[in-house]
């Protein structure tokens, strides 16, 4: 799928991988509805970006609020290509406290709401707006034809394969999101849809950078190569590849530098 002139939803559009996402999108041509609660944040990106971005506020666990987002993609910019989720929240809490306390379940439940259902809501409500989109124009009526009419990449995390003591919620919610990748894919297949999932490692984002700087170097120093932070570009140049690249489908890739957390 060429970039120019689709339009793609960026959930946590506004800060981290997602505004990365954001402008790597947008500097290849394509339009992007960027769906964030941090209004502030939002609306500064798509000033900066000018025509090819609108802001929602949006909560990736609404159904009404995403949806106004695909609403949004449908009437600034005509058609709606796909979406890139890096929506997500992290839950750290052990199951058992010092006084052997069992966790706050709802705090649990949160971080899978959120990082799990959420994708979940944001993949069915932009799916759906695009396999109208192509049952309008007649239907994909030769699947040997491969053409490729959309794609969605939800993010996942290494955590989903190296859960740290304390991960349980956002570990099992971002293994939630891989196992979506394979069945989603499966799926919708027969609408010319792509699904793939993205696993990032340690990535300089604005949550690392609020981390005291002994702290940072030791998470730099346990990669193998390069001995560094990811840079968000880095993730946002996969996205864009992902999109152009048609074979890529029902996969994870990680993206981390090699590292395996112990």
């Amino acid at each position: 799928m060429q970039l120019q002139g689709k339009t793609f939803i960026v959930t946590g559009g506004a800060s981290g991988l997602g505004a990365a996402t954001t402008r790597e999108l947008v500097d290849n041509g394509a339009n992007v509805v960027i769906a964030d609660l941090n209004e502030e944040k939002g609306q500064a990106l798509a000033s900066e970006l000018g025509q090819a971005a609108q802001f929602v506020r949006c909560d990736v666990t609404s159904s009404d609020e995403v949806q106004q987002a695909v609403d949004t993609a449908e009437k600034e910019f005509g058609e709606l290509y796909g979406s890139v989720n890096c929506a997500g929240i992290v839950v750290v809490q052990k199951l058992l406290d010092r006084e052997n306390n069992p966790a706050d379940l709802d705090k649990f439940a949160k971080g899978v709401q959120v990082n799990l259902v959420g994708t979940f809501n944001v993949a069915r409500l932009v799916a759906a707006s695009i396999a109208k989109r192509v049952a309008a124009a007649g239907g994909v009526d030769n699947p040997e034809s491969n053409t490729d009419q959309g794609v969605i990449i939800n993010t996942a995390s290494i955590a989903a394969f190296d859960g740290q003591v304390g991960q349980g919620s956002y570990a099992s919610s971002k293994a939630g999101v891989v196992g979506l990748t394979l069945p989603l894919a499966r799926e919708l297949a027969r609408h010319g849809i792509r699904v793939m999932t993205v696993a990032p490692g340690i990535f300089n984002t604005p949550m690392m950078q609020s981390l005291p700087e002994k702290a940072k170097v030791q998470l730099e120093s346990s990669v193998p190569y390069p001995k560094r932070l990811g840079s968000p570009q880095e993730f946002a140049q996969l996205i864009c590849h992902i999109i152009s690249n048609a074979y890529l489908n029902g996969e994870v890739i990680r993206l981390d530098g090699a590292i395996r957390m112990v």
